[in-house]
């Protein structure tokens, strides 16, 4: 029997690799703009065609690379960071597993022109396929250009599952984002189909945020600034009257890594209870500088999880700075008499004298002598009720024309009084039919309970309906019909507001430009990433237009573009849930009749769109039990 194990070839592992190590175009895009980093470049310039698809080039002016180096790059594990196991816990560059460039040339077509700064002639490789395809001598700059060509060009399975250019755009702006916010000291440029769309020049931190995320990102941050033995945290935190239900930019990058951290994430948030609503998210830039042999970077294929020796004791420091922050900056309401504006708080002076208030009474006042206090007269012959219940002194005769009481009332109460009623009697003492029906409220065809059900009788019992619930499912399928059908009204406005969006964002405001025109906005492109809402959904009255077009696009971001079936329920479900009555609203009998009848004029009335229950049935054996 022949031996069945066998050594895979290099480029089938170089595929196996690129798997993990380069999922999509942004995963190129940031391995090469790191590798230009780590070589010290003080300018990167990014090219992107077709999102990635077609081309992408990376510039440099770093340090370059050596004929025989430019050649070993591409070879699985070269690296120039680690000579050993222990560099492994003392890492300080971006890139170190070696495996980048050969995943790249695994799957693309891949060209390089490199030069350091003592040679005269640089060295261009052409590489397709893990295949050396050209080497030859080139005059070039100083530094790095790499131009990767047809992406996935042998991997037509990979390549199929790609999504749309809008999508596969914003996750490489989201990862030219990431990067440049870590590295303000270095100028980077990126173009998209000859387009510009970012062009940052070496700055402050606080100046480069502002430059990537609008000049209203100045006014929102609050400083973070804290040093331990331990670890040394700095960076910015939003105003807890920033937060908002989707789009908040929150980032944490440790000894200039990017990195994902759910628990860090909970200790941020937790300073900020009771700040701002339930559901609700602030932004924050947060940089972790700690020693390396702390913490372990390789434990994810991209490098965005991290793990820390001593996370407790960090979550501890992190809480304890952003409330210190909060504080410091009076972002936790206070009083604070630290003004010049003191508030005039009277001084006692014992020898001052105050006259005490004199009490105003009527002396002659008894209560039980006879005081006519009702604008009704008994008749002459009806005999006065006495205290005693056997005549004597006038008892208090109670008004009768109060407004909620229907004339005729004085007859009967008259007639009781005459002994004309028998007690007991309620045929002889009911009340005239045309009196009743003025006091008595008609009975409603639903009960609202609460302030947040609606109760309706149906043959099999007693139908209890969420009324909050049963709105949305309402207003989605409106919404949804909207979208599909491109029939949304629209409302103009009369002073449009501008509504500003990072590059990443407005990427996926054009992508949906059509959506959002068939729910009713109407939006005009000032460029920079700046929009015009001149016209809003006609239905929306009472809500914010600037915020809700920001839930739907944090929405849009966070669902798959390409699937545009998922894109109209996703923003349709936020629509449905920003214009939906409130619990506690309390509902007319008409809203109550309007709302059930158009619930059950959906195609699905038992379940909110996210499969939350609308309504139930209480049988009416179960009531019968109860007594």
């Amino acid at each position: 029997m022949s031996d069945i194990i066998r050594v895979l070839p290099d480029s089938v592992a170089n595929q196996i690799a690129a798997g993990e190590v380069i999922q999509r175009p942004a995963s190129v895009v940031k391995e090469l703009v790191e590798n230009a980093i780590d070589a010290g470049a003080q300018h990167v310039h990014v090219l992107i065609t077709d999102a990635g698809k077609t081309s992408i080039q990376v510039i440099d002016d770093g340090t370059g690379m050596s004929e025989t180096d430019a050649r070993l790059s591409f070879e699985r594990h070269a690296t120039s960071k680690i000579r050993n196991a222990a560099d492994l816990f003392s890492l300080h560059t971006m890139g170190f597993r070696g495996e980048a460039l050969a995943s790249i040339a695994a799957v693309a077509q891949v060209e390089l022109k490199t030069r350091r700064e003592n040679e005269e002639l640089g060295t261009f490789l052409a590489i397709a396929g893990s295949k050396l395809q050209r080497q030859e001598p080139v005059s070039c700059a100083q530094g790095c250009n790499f131009t990767v060509n047809n992406l996935f060009f042998n991997v037509p399975a990979r390549r199929k599952f790609l999504k749309s250019n809008q999508t596969e755009l914003s996750n490489i702006l989201a990862e030219f984002e990431r990067i440049v916010l870590v590295h303000p000291d270095i100028a980077f440029t990126l173009h998209h189909n000859e387009a510009e769309l970012f062009n940052l020049p070496a700055s402050p931190l606080r100046q480069r945020l502002i430059e990537v995320f609008g000049k209203k990102l100045n006014q929102q941050l609050l400083n973070l600034d804290v040093e331990t033995s331990m670890v040394k945290i700095s960076g910015y935190v939003g105003k807890p009257e920033t937060a908002r239900k989707k789009g908040a930019h929150q980032y944490f990058f440790v000894n200039g890594r990017y990195m994902r951290h759910p628990y860090f994430h909970r200790a941020v948030m937790d300073a900020y209870e009771h700040l701002v609503p339930a559901g609700e998210q602030v932004s924050y830039f947060i940089y972790f500088d700690i020693n390396p042999a702390n913490i372990d970077v390789n434990i994810h294929p991209t490098k965005t999880e991290i793990k820390f020796e001593n996370e407790q004791g960090i979550w501890q420091i992190l809480a304890a700075a952003v409330k210190e922050s909060l504080g410091k900056f009076n972002a936790i309401p206070t009083i604070d008499f630290d003004t010049e504006d003191k508030p005039d708080i009277p001084v006692f002076e014992p020898s001052d004298y105050y006259e005490p208030p004199q009490p105003v009474y009527n002396p002659d006042y008894n209560p039980f002598e006879a005081v006519e206090r009702s604008s009704y007269v008994p008749s002459a012959d009806v005999p006065r009720a006495s205290a005693s219940g056997k005549g004597g002194r006038e008892a208090y005769v109670p008004r009768f024309d109060e407004p909620s009481l229907p004339s005729g009332w004085e007859k009967l109460y008259e007639e009781a009084l005459k002994g004309d009623v028998p007690a007991g009697d309620d045929e002889a003492g009911a009340e005239p039919e045309e009196n009743r029906s003025a006091v008595a409220e008609p009975v409603a065809q639903h009960y609202q309970f609460k302030g947040r059900y609606i109760l309706t009788s149906v043959k099999s019992g007693l139908m209890v309906i969420e009324q909050t619930r049963a709105h949305v499912r309402v207003l989605y399928d409106r919404y949804l019909a909207q979208i599909e059908n491109h029939q949304g009204a629209s409302q103009g406005v009369l002073f449009p507001e501008v509504v500003q969006f990072p590059a990443s964002e407005a990427v996926i405001v054009e992508s949906i430009a059509d959506d959002l025109l068939s729910i009713g906005f109407d939006l005009s492109n000032l460029g920079g990433g700046s929009y015009a809402i001149n016209g809003v959904p006609s239905d929306i009255a009472g809500l914010e237009p600037a915020a809700l077009l920001r839930d739907l696009v944090g929405t849009a971001k966070e669902k798959e573009r390409g699937v545009k079936d998922e894109m109209h329920h996703a923003l349709a479900l936020v629509m449905a849930r920003a214009a939906a009555i409130v619990p506690g609203q309390v509902l007319s009998a008409e809203e109550m009749n309007g709302l059930v009848d158009a619930l059950f004029a959906c195609r699905v009335p038992n379940y909110t769109p996210d499969g939350k229950t609308v309504l139930a049935v209480i049988p009416e054996a179960d009531i019968e039990r109860m007594f």
